[in-house]
Order: C-alpha cells, then structure tokens, then sequence
C-alpha cells in the first residue's frame, strides 16, 4: 500500500526529473554573473575562500549557502532574509515558464560536460533508483535541512551520473542540439572554467528527456549530504509536495566522463611528528624532501601496490604505505567486500583515526575535509596541524561498491567537475 505517495511504479521507472522554474540573476543587477557565483558549499575552503567570494559582489551566492552569523538559527534567518530581498529588489528572478536546463562546462584543457538540471523526484535507498556510495555526517545533514526550511529553497545542485549507451541516445541528442542554440547565460569564472546555461521547455523534447531517463539509475557523484537532506525533507512534508523533488544535475558519463579526485583531511592539534611517532610499527614512513607535484607521483606510484598517504605539515612530505596485516585484520571490519577493505579511505578512517590517532571523524575541531591539495598543506603548516593527502579512487570501484549497497567512508572521492552554484536555483513555491 502507498501511504507516502511514492508508488512503486515510480520506483520501477526510475529517474524521475521534472522541469521548474529557475531562479536566476539579472545581469543587470549583478556585477557580473561570475563574481556571484561560488563553488559548492562543502568546496569553499574557509575562512579565506569565503572571505573572497563575499568581496567579489554583495549578492554573491555564498551570502545563501553560506550565511555567516553567530549562531545557527540566526544564520538560516539571514540566508532567507536575504534571499527575500534579492527577490524583491529583482537580483533574482523566476523564469516566465517551466523547464529543463542544459548545463555546459569547459576548462582551458580540452574538458567538456553537458547535462540536465531538474527537479527530481526524491525516491528511498530500497528503489535503488539513486545510488549512494558514502556515509554522510548527521550534523551537515541537519544544517543544510534547517538551511532549505528557512529559505524554502534548493540553493545549488547537487551532481549526479547515469551511464547512457555513449551515444545520440534521446537526453543527449537534445542536449546536443540545444547546445548549439544561444544561451541564456554564459560567464567564465576565475577558476579558469567557462559556463553556458539554456532551457528546455519544449514539450516534445521534455518528453523525450523524461522517457530516456526514466530506464536510468543515478549514482550520487557529489552531494550526498543534500540528497539525504532531501530525503529528510520529504518525509517532513505530507506527499504530494514541493519536496518530493530536489534539484540535481544529472550528467551521462558514457558521454562525458567526469574526473574523479581525492579529498583530504586536515588534522588539527596533532603534529606530523606526533602523527609519525604513532605510526611506529605499524606503517612504513619514508620522508621526501620534494616539491609537491613529485610527492604525488610518488604517492599515485605507491598506491598502485596497497594503501598509500602522504603526511605534510612540517616543511617535508612524508609517505606512509605498507601498513601491517595484522594491524589491519584487528581493526577493519571483515563483513564488507574485499573492494571495501582495501579502500584508502577505509583503512584512514577505521585503523588511523580511529585506532591509531584516536580521532573522530565527525568533529569539525579535530578533522577538516578539503578539496583543494595546495590548500591543505597550507593550513597544515599554517597551523600546526598534520595533512593527510590522499589518492583518488576509480569510478569503477565507487559505481560497484554503489550497486552493492555498501557506502564508502565519509569523503571518500571527489567528482568533478562540480557545478558552479548560482547560476540556477529553485524556490519551492514556484
């Protein structure tokens, strides 16, 4: 029996996506549309990062995603403030009718990624109609719901991959040929990346789109924190309603692959030596007095043979692999696949932080989780703390682990590209 209005037919069908009314920036209201844009929430490296974006334009994106106030509450009261102004004042404005939207990256390097944004119906973990592949942390979770509560609002969307049949199946034939219409937006941000947006709003072509989608399943490549705050949401809300639906961009990686990076982790109060003294026995540590491009290839060079990290902080970079057998049989649990075990990231969180530093992975004033490999090192040395730099995992490995229902440890991979938030967003009473 449905009781919350998700049928099972729709759990059959697969990816729903349903076209909406984007809330976009006027130009001529902004400075520019890529001063108001900013990377995801979790990507902007604070304070700095966040300081930065705040002084490129008043209305810049991170004044929702981002609020800065003293206390919680306060912070989603200004978020929702702030986007009533915006409204108001016409910063933002709603599109005159419902659509899909063809989303464009390119970088300097030849990369190119089209995909679909939409509002997509939110299903349970038993459809396997989107497929997870990390743990998320309660408390992130429970911010960005009070964050969507406040603001009546997706602000940003979050990234997910199909796999088509690779080539002018129907999504990507109308993506194609749309992309070669004049876009709604195009803006180059500082990073280096070019943007073009344009909608879909052709009934003929929003059809196909749901059709061809309809026999897909989605793996969460970046954002499992706000798909599970979707779902939290939903089951808050009496179906049906605005949140049955969360905004997402749905990229066919047959099509266009994307890149998959690491994240690090940044330990604060513990010192590389400390980190090194503690690893006595039960790791091989090697010290290399080299630049930090080098240090990575040494590190990708380890890993192809077992678990491999650099440790940074103190001036030097230092190669932690071959961590004991035993060590790892007494602390890893043997229930999971071999695939599982074997992770990186699996034997940083259940036998380094937790057996061997002792530190928890969920406190934000123990552990910090940063894209940006550079940046990690900075703040190490910065503050005397130690970066643990880690090595990218393959897709393949994420998609299968995914279909078998076992979620890799919290931050376990980085997709990318990700999509710059700002340039569409979605008010739920719209």
């Amino acid at each position: 029996m449905n009781t919350a209005g998700h049928s099972e037919a729709t759990a059959r069908r697969g990816l729903e996506l349903t076209p909406f009314r984007g809330l976009r920036y006027d130009p001529d209201r902004v400075g520019s549309l890529a001063a108001v844009t900013s990377p995801p929430y979790d990507v902007v490296v604070r304070p700095d990062g966040l300081h930065h974006l705040q002084s490129n334009d008043p209305h810049n994106i991170v004044r929702l995603i981002l609020p800065q106030a003293t206390t919680p509450a306060a912070r989603n009261e200004q978020a929702a403030t702030t986007l009533r102004r915006w409204l108001a004042e016409g910063v933002l404005a709603a599109d005159p009718e419902p659509g899909l939207y063809v989303y464009e990256q390119r970088d300097g390097a030849g990369m190119l990624q089209r995909g679909i944004i939409g509002a997509l119906r939110v299903s349970d973990p038993a459809d396997q109609v989107v497929l997870p592949h990390e743990d998320v942390m309660p408390h992130v979770v429970a911010d960005r719901a009070a964050l969507m509560r406040a603001t009546s609002a997706n602000l940003e969307p979050l990234l997910l991959t199909y796999r088509g049949n690779g080539t002018a199946a129907d999504t990507t034939a109308v993506v194609e040929r749309t992309a070669e219409q004049e876009p709604l937006l195009s803006t180059t941000t500082e990073d280096g990346y070019s943007h073009r947006l344009w909608s879909i709003t052709d009934p003929a072509d929003l059809a196909r789109i749901q059709s061809d989608l309809a026999r897909h399943q989605a793996l969460i490549a970046d954002g499992h924190h706000r798909w599970a705050t979707y779902r939290r949401l939903r089951a808050e809300n009496p179906s049906p309603s605005p949140w049955d639906y969360g905004l997402v961009l749905l990229v066919d990686t047959a099509r266009y692959p994307l890149r998959v990076r690491a994240i690090h982790r940044l330990l604060h109060g513990l010192p590389v030596a400390d980190a090194l003294a503690s690893l006595d026995g039960l790791f091989h540590v090697r010290r290399l007095d080299i630049p930090l491009s080098e240090a990575l290839e040494v590190l990708a060079d380890a890993a192809c043979a077992g678990n491999a990290f650099l440790l940074a902080g103190d001036g030097a970079f230092h190669l932690v692999d071959r961590p004991d057998p035993d060590l790892l049989a007494r602390t890893i649990r043997a229930d999971r696949p071999a695939a599982w075990r074997t992770l990186d990231a699996t034997v940083l969180h259940a036998t380094l932080l937790a057996h061997v530093w002792h530190i928890p992975e969920d406190d934000p004033t123990r552990i910090a989780y940063i894209h940006d490999t550079a940046a990690t090192v900075r703040k190490a040395e910065r503050d005397g703390g130690t970066a643990v730099l880690m090595h990218p995992v393959r897709e393949e490995v994420v998609r299968d682990l995914a279909r078998q229902g076992v979620t890799m440890p919290r931050k376990s991979t980085s997709f990318g590209p990700k999509p710059a938030s700002g340039l569409v967003l979605r008010a739920l009473e719209l």
